[in-house]
């Protein structure tokens, strides 16, 4: 199916999403297509979840900080968070290390005089969206969690709502709330597929991220409900 038939296909049907049977947590075990944007390093197996056997984890932290810079996109930043969680699960120590350099970062963005600029408060945003997104990652994944009990959704949100209109932070806010735990899921899907027409990025990652039951792609569930209620 072409993607421009996928988008005119309407939002509602996306909504099936949160019964789709998911072989593991969404945001650890779906790998994101990043096309040729810079990440941890990867084994040549995307969907890996070990990575390189031969990565240096006492870089785990200094690389993910320098690789989440503000040029970064969203979508990068989610699939560069979900490899430092998978990296970051094999010693605790470098877990809690990394938590506590996004959790400063995003606090310390607060704690200053408040933002006067655009550029200044997009900054911000970034800050707790990676923040949020790492300990949603976590939840099922990190043993002896160290983000356990906080919420990491509310901190993607208020990215959102610091940044203004970003498809790609609604994509990964769709994601978290997938299981139909949020209120805001509904409206979370209809803006990243909105926004995907003009984000080549996110309308691939929106077309081929997930499987239903069968191996379908997005494009074709869409495909069967839209046939199905003609």
């Amino acid at each position: 199916m072409k993607l421009t038939k996928l988008f005119s296909l309407g939002f509602a049907a996306l909504f099936t999403l949160a019964q789709i049977a998911k072989s593991g947590p969404p945001l650890i075990c779906h790998a994101l297509n990043i096309g040729g944007a810079k990440s941890l390093p990867w084994s040549n197996d995307v969907w890996s979840l070990s990575g390189k056997t031969d990565y240096d984890l006492s870089r785990l932290v200094a690389d993910t900080l320098e690789l989440l810079a503000p040029s970064t996109p969203a979508i990068v930043r989610m699939e560069t968070i979900r490899r430092a969680t998978l990296y970051a699960q094999k010693d605790q120590r470098i877990a809690k290390e990394l938590l506590l350099k996004l959790r400063s970062r995003a606090l310390d963005s607060e704690a200053k005089e408040p933002a006067l600029s655009e550029a200044k408060r997009r900054a911000d945003a970034l800050a707790w969206f990676d923040l949020g997104y790492l300990v949603e990652g976590w939840e099922a994944v990190v043993n002896s969690n160290p983000a356990s009990g906080l919420d990491g959704y509310a901190w993607v949100e208020k990215a959102i709502s610091l940044r203004g209109p970003d498809p790609e932070m609604e994509f990964a806010a769709a994601l978290i709330s997938l299981e139909g735990h949020h209120a805001g899921h509904q409206e979370h899907v209809e803006k990243a597929v909105a926004g995907a027409k003009g984000d080549s990025l996110l309308a691939t990652n929106l077309a081929t991220h997930f499987s239903g039951d069968k191996g379908d792609t997005i494009g074709a569930m869409l495909g069967k409900v839209a046939t199905a209620k003609n």
